[in-house]
């Protein structure tokens, strides 16, 4: 999360899915405020995974960047241009049951 405090991603979300979810432990979403800036901040955060030594994470979204998906195994990173994230609010369906965290900013 702090890579994309560091590359000033917007509106930082960390939703813990430990126990509510087979799917992964963790889920952070977070905007960028374009394209080009969506991209960057997915390139950084595969770049800091692999560094990690999360090995290869799976990626879909890539080509548009309106919405990037990052699965890593236990860690699920959506990335989104802010009208996008407005449209699906990812957020909301999973803070019905879900205890969640607003990074700060």
């Amino acid at each position: 999360m702090s890579r994309l405090d560091d590359d000033k991603a917007q509106d930082i979300v960390l939703i813990d899915l430990k126990g509510k979810s087979p799917m992964a432990d963790s889920l952070i979403v977070a905007s960028g405020r374009s394209h080009r800036h969506v991209g960057a901040l997915a390139d950084h955060v595969l770049r800091a995974l692999k560094d990690a030594g999360h090995g290869r994470a799976r990626v879909e979204g890539l080509p548009h960047c309106d919405w990037v998906l990052i699965d890593a195994g236990d860690l699920v990173v959506h990335l989104f241009r802010p009208e996008v994230r407005t449209f699906y609010n990812i957020e909301k369906i999973w803070s019905v049951d879900s205890n969640h965290i607003k990074a700060a900013n």
